[in-house]
């Protein structure tokens, strides 16, 4: 199996996570999308010093981890390649930032610091979240959901479309690069020499297979926009698991709740 077998082989584990079967499964589209909106507004409006303040909002992908029986590893794997480049964001921090922000024991912890993890967290928190919509809602049923929600058609059809068409550019890359190791067997990779005919190759392929697609496409009566079929009704637990999740965001980023559970605790230990 080459590197685009093993490319378009996560491709359809997202499908198969999606089609799964759980309570947010069942949801419809458009809660649990306005619904990661929200969660991600109210998560990177956090300032770059409200560690403790931001830690609460753990709570929410970690509840759908469990209610969707999805596993956290299955999360980092799939972003294993873009989290990195998340967590880089502030790993400059400390070193513009040296003021003492707090003091832990004996331990002085500067502002740098803080905002650094801050920041990761904010990365990690919102990558999860949007990780899970995309595990839980089937491309076409978020689609329908994005044209409830009055997106215009021209920007959905060319979500819907780039998604689809990923999946038959790595069928195309898949043959080619077959192709190229039974004519080169024992090369690494492909020479430096072969990828401008290779690139403008599968440039050649990929038009004529978009042109069949289109064709395909306009015999089963396209005109600019997808009908969704079978599209689910908003109703009332859809609502209720909006209207909740909108006001514990808010609730957790009006009160320090992360510090109140703190005091709580350390209360109840005297």
């Amino acid at each position: 199996m080459n590197q685009m077998d093993r490319s378009l082989l996560a491709l359809r584990e997202m499908d198969i996570l999606s089609a799964g079967d759980s309570p947010v499964h069942r949801l419809h589209p458009a809660a649990k999308l306005l619904t990661t909106i929200a969660y991600i507004a109210v998560t990177v409006s956090f300032g770059k010093y409200q560690l403790s303040s931001l830690l609460v909002m753990i709570l929410y992908p970690a509840l759908l981890f469990s209610l969707t029986g999805i596993g956290v590893g299955t999360c980092l794997r799939k972003l294993r390649f873009v989290l990195p480049l998340v967590l880089a964001v502030g790993l400059f921090n400390p070193l513009f930032d040296r003021a003492t922000l707090l003091t832990v024991g004996d331990v002085a912890v500067s502002g740098g610091v803080v905002s650094m993890v801050t920041l990761m967290l904010k990365g990690a928190f919102c990558l999860s979240a949007s990780f899970l919509l995309m595990a839980t809602t089937p491309i076409d049923d978020l689609c329908a959901a994005l044209r409830r929600l009055h997106v215009p058609p021209v920007l959905v059809t060319l979500l819907l479309l780039t998604y689809r068409y990923v999946g038959v550019m790595t069928e195309e890359l898949s043959v080619m690069t077959d192709a190229y190791h039974l004519r080169a067997p024992g090369q690494k990779g492909i020479r430096f020499a072969a990828w401008g005919s290779f690139l403008g190759q599968l440039l050649l392929r990929s038009m004529d297979r978009a042109d069949e697609l289109y064709g395909s496409m306009q015999l089963r009566g396209f005109s600019g926009s997808f009908a969704y079929a079978g599209e689910k009704r908003f109703a009332s637990r859809d609502a209720a698991w909006l209207v909740v999740w909108v006001l514990v965001f808010a609730l957790c980023r009006i009160f320090d709740v992360t510090g109140v559970l703190g005091t709580l605790v350390m209360g109840g230990n005297r």
